[in-house]
């Protein structure tokens, strides 16, 4: 593995953490916040979906504004967004103002979402992307593992508002990490305008093409179980189980660690038995884990050890399906300059694509 591919990958990887970080450092916090804003659980969970549904907006923004100005513009610009959202995060003397800012810091933070994977295009292809991609994941790791150690040792210090606090520093510090050791990717001459009939003609494209749908649902899906899973984690080994802020920790961060360790193994093993393939055994390994834990459930059986167990399995499916998807989406190119204006490549992926 070369240097510049590493260099990146911690790059990138840090920057992308950023998103992650906003939502898993706050997770343990959650109680805490419902009684400190004398909100209920609902309330405060919403301010997690909130933050979901401007997340998630946002991406289908900056991905054509990054195609015309380039890739660092548009970080600059979501990173201040975040910024300024934490601080309201920080302030918030309601729920409902809470729940403004976490949106506001939703939109700030697809920036990192969207940015680090462009470049990544911009930079490799196939399984070398496949790899990079991995790598970032790895970074992203120490997120999920770490983020809900370190939310409950700021909740013991500080309170529930000094991690957003900290989210505001890891955002200046996103900034200057942009500022002075990412290059631009996307040169001057690749850039191209923003026009709607093309714009258009071009999402109608993708949107009637079945396999960049079924790879974007595939992964869409993979990714909104697990959203579901960190909404409600925190509740659930709390409430049911009785763990301390620490433990529910340490609970989620084996359940993590199941995604993030799978993701490392994607590219080699896509490599040796095909990325379609993979996708289709780990996409039915995780429907077998979870339709087991639902079973074990309703018969009264699901201990905290057989849950912790059961999702570490799920997730670790989950780490092959979601970078993978989001890969072999990338390869799917089509002779259009708003979608890939440089490649005239159709990427065909099923079965056993590499």
């Amino acid at each position: 593995m070369s240097a510049g591919m590493m260099r990146s990958a911690v790059i990138l990887g840090l920057l992308a953490c950023v998103g992650p970080l906003s939502i898993d450092m706050y997770l343990p916090a959650l109680p805490s916040i419902a009684d400190g804003l004398g909100s209920t659980v609902a309330s405060v969970q919403m301010t997690l979906t909130v933050f979901f549904l401007a997340f998630g907006a946002a991406q289908l923004v900056y991905g054509p504004i990054a195609d015309q100005v380039g890739r660092k513009p548009p970080l600059y610009f979501g990173l201040g967004i975040f910024i300024l959202g934490s601080i309201g995060c920080a302030l918030a003397p309601n729920i409902e103002v809470l729940t403004a800012a976490r949106f506001v810091q939703g939109l700030g933070a697809a920036v990192v979402m969207v940015i680090p994977r462009a470049i990544i295009r911009d930079l490799h292809t196939g399984v070398a992307a496949t790899r990079l991609m991995a790598l970032i994941m790895l970074v992203i790791s120490v997120s999920p593992m770490l983020a809900p150690l370190a939310g409950s040792g700021m909740i013991l210090l500080a309170g529930w508002r000094s991690i957003f606090v900290l989210l505001c520093v890891a955002a200046v510090f996103s900034l200057l990490l942009t500022g002075f050791m990412l290059p631009e990717t996307l040169k001057a001459e690749n850039r191209v305008g923003f026009n709607t009939r093309s714009f258009l003609r071009g999402s109608r494209t993708l949107l009637t093409d079945p396999e960049f749908m079924g790879l974007t649902f595939i992964g869409g899906f993979g990714m909104a179980s697990f959203f579901v899973f960190i909404a409600s984690a925190s509740f659930v080994y709390t409430g049911e189980f009785g763990l301390t802020p620490t433990g529910f920790s340490l609970a989620f961060a084996i359940n993590a660690l199941g995604f993030f360790s799978a993701s490392q193994a994607a590219a080699g093993l896509g490599r040796r038995i095909g990325m379609g393939r993979m996708v289709s055994l780990a996409v039915a390994g995780f429907a077998l884990f979870t339709i087991i834990l639902l079973l074990i459930a309703l018969a009264g059986q699901a201990t905290l050890f057989v849950i912790v167990g059961l999702l570490f399995a799920a997730n670790a499916c989950l780490g092959l399906v979601i970078p993978t998807t989001m890969v072999l989406a990338s390869k799917i190119t089509v002779i259009s300059p708003v979608l890939h204006p440089h490649s005239a490549e159709r990427c065909r992926w099923w079965p056993g694509a590499s």
